[in-house]
């Protein structure tokens, strides 16, 4: 008769030097229940109880990025939060030029043709 094992379900597995393989965002090799924890603090009140990464928080508390640091990251985010463009200066600027071009025209107007000066006109913007 062959010998019955008996089966513990909560028991941990092991391998056969007692580690379980790497871990990962940066904790040890080893048994991932030793690796440090978030300290990030719940709705609940209590802690979170993910494994921490090097910066102390799990990946899901890790905080917001500090931003690109060098001329070339922070042009390719200027670039990827630009939507149309309406706002920038070289529009603003070609507005404020066409209307001048179009306050000029009509003074041109008014002193050549004689021509009213039409009520609804808005003010030169300087």
């Amino acid at each position: 008769m062959v010998p019955v094992t008996e089966v513990r379900p909560h028991e941990p597995r092991k391998r056969h030097d007692g580690l379980l393989g790497r871990l990962k965002y940066g904790n040890l090799p080893g048994d991932p229940r030793s690796a440090p924890r978030c300290s990030a603090k719940t709705r609940r009140g209590t802690r979170c109880q993910c494994p921490a990464m090097r910066n102390g928080r799990c990946r899901l508390h890790g905080g917001l990025s500090t931003g690109p640091k060098t001329p070339e990251g922070i042009e390719r985010i200027r670039r990827a939060v630009t939507k149309h463009g309406r706002y920038s200066r070289a529009a603003t600027a070609e507005r404020r030029f066409v209307r001048q071009l179009i306050g000029q025209s009509r003074e041109h107007l008014v002193r050549v043709e004689g021509l009213p000066r039409l009520k609804n006109a808005q003010p030169q913007r300087t």
